[in-house]
């Protein structure tokens, strides 16, 4: 089992999906800075279509949605991105190209197979698409045949169920109902339409949840043939989703029962076979995200672990995050405020950060750890932070050696900890984040 030391948990981190992370982001950023940074995206790009309904709002979720029960505002957004889709394509250099397309949200089958194919048509018309690789997340409540064939239609590769866990008592915790017939029916509904790649998200440290009921998740889920697994670690932050308000804290595993449990999800995983990616990801040898894992070319970006070597990733939607090298630019999050910003011809950019060169040696850094166990870090990095990484050097968690940071197999739970030790936002920061496991 992997050691457990408490003490170096404590402190909440990000997950680092971009450096700086989003907490940095300020108003100095908008779209001025949206507009030169899309001109200078040549290349290869990737977008992220953001879909911020869902047919049922989940107590648990932590993402920008709402329930997609008012037509009129479901359809008042899809005229607003629609727009925003003409607005950005239009400023894109002649030599870019996008080769991958990633829908997500909220749930993108919220939206009718009508309204989904109209957003193709709208990409087609507007963006420099290059035989890209599709990607979608998908409600496995809510995905009809009719879904299923649109997706064979366009050559669906990549997509991600929303699962969680398959043990009812669980789901009814956490408001997510659905019956494992349900998540069988989509998993092969989505592989008569030709997915090669799919991800179930399955979470720990639910309210009330043993290992017994963890290993019966992850049974059936390699039963199923996930072809990929992330394993998250439940975030209870109800001061900031007010959403989990309806969750019975009291009935939270502690941090310890937490550990055992990433620990179990670890150990069982790679037993039945699936290559580890990180500490709470997995992908079994033939997938992409696998093979990217051992031949060293795995990246992070907003999206989490990633097979993607485009620099640029531009996100279309409210709240959604395009990444550029210089620059990060969040969308308006609120979807009123985001459509008015539309219906004035305005790029939706209200936040920010620009990257500096000490951003993006750190930034390296800790993508570095976080995807290869290792980094290269500079005389001057190293002796910032020797004293606070000397505790995990101590107990056999890392060591440093002529230059080269490495995480040691015993300290892969800690990778984000001691990635955080490079951040120096963290080190004032008072804003909390996730457990680090």
């Amino acid at each position: 089992m992997w050691p457990y030391y408490p003490d170096l948990l404590a402190t909440p981190v990000p997950r680092y999906t971009s450096f700086p992370t989003a907490a940095e982001f300020s108003p100095a950023v908008g779209p001025a800075d949206a507009d030169a940074a899309l001109r200078g995206a040549h290349g290869d790009v990737s977008l992220y279509v953001h879909i911020p309904f869902c047919e049922k709002i989940c107590w648990y979720c932590g993402c920008n949605t709402g329930a997609a029960n008012k037509t009129r505002r479901l359809q008042s957004y899809l005229d607003a991105l629609h727009r925003e889709i003409a607005l950005v394509g239009v400023r894109l250099p002649g030599d870019a190209a996008v080769r991958r397309v990633a829908f997500g949200g909220g749930s993108p089958n919220a939206l009718s197979p009508t309204d989904f194919v109209r957003l193709l048509d709208a990409l087609t018309l507007h963006f420099p698409l290059d035989r890209p690789e599709w990607s979608i997340e998908l409600d496995p409540r809510t995905l009809t045949d009719e879904w299923g064939e649109v997706l064979g239609w366009i050559g669906l590769r990549y997509a991600s169920l929303g699962v969680q866990t398959f043990d009812p008592a669980l789901q009814a915790a956490i408001g997510r109902i659905q019956p494992d017939a349900a998540i069988a029916a989509a998993t092969a509904l989505l592989r008569r339409a030709g997915v090669s790649s799919l991800n179930f998200d399955l979470m720990y440290g639910l309210p009330g949840q043993t290992l017994d009921q963890l290993e019966a998740t992850l049974e059936r889920t390699v039963t199923l043939g996930a072809d990929r697994i992330a394993l998250f670690g439940y975030a209870h932050v109800p001061h900031m989703l007010p959403r989990q308000r309806r969750i019975d804290a009291s009935a939270l595993p502690d941090q310890a029962a937490r550990f055992a449990m990433a620990d179990f999800g670890y150990r069982y995983l790679t037993a039945a076979g699936y290559v580890p990616v990180g500490f709470d990801h997995f992908a079994l040898p033939h997938d992409p995200m696998a093979m990217a894992a051992l031949d060293g070319t795995l990246r992070r970006n907003f999206q989490g672990f990633t097979d993607d070597r485009a620099v640029n990733l531009i996100g279309l939607g409210a709240s959604s995050i395009s990444c550029f090298e210089y620059v990060l630019v969040q969308n308006e999050k609120n979807p009123g405020r985001y459509r008015m910003l539309i219906s004035q011809d305005r790029l939706p950019a209200v936040g920010g950060v620009q990257r500096s060169a000490d951003d993006r040696t750190r930034g390296a850094i800790i993508t570095a750890l976080l995807c290869h166990g290792s980094a290269a870090v500079d005389s001057a990095l190293a002796s910032e932070v020797e004293v606070r990484l000397r505790p995990f050097i101590d107990r056999g968690l890392a060591q440093l050696d002529r230059g080269r940071l490495t995480v040691e197999p015993g300290g892969l739970p800690y990778a984000r900890t001691i990635a955080a030790l490079f951040d120096p936002y963290r080190q004032q920061s008072a804003r909390r984040f996730s457990a680090a496991v």
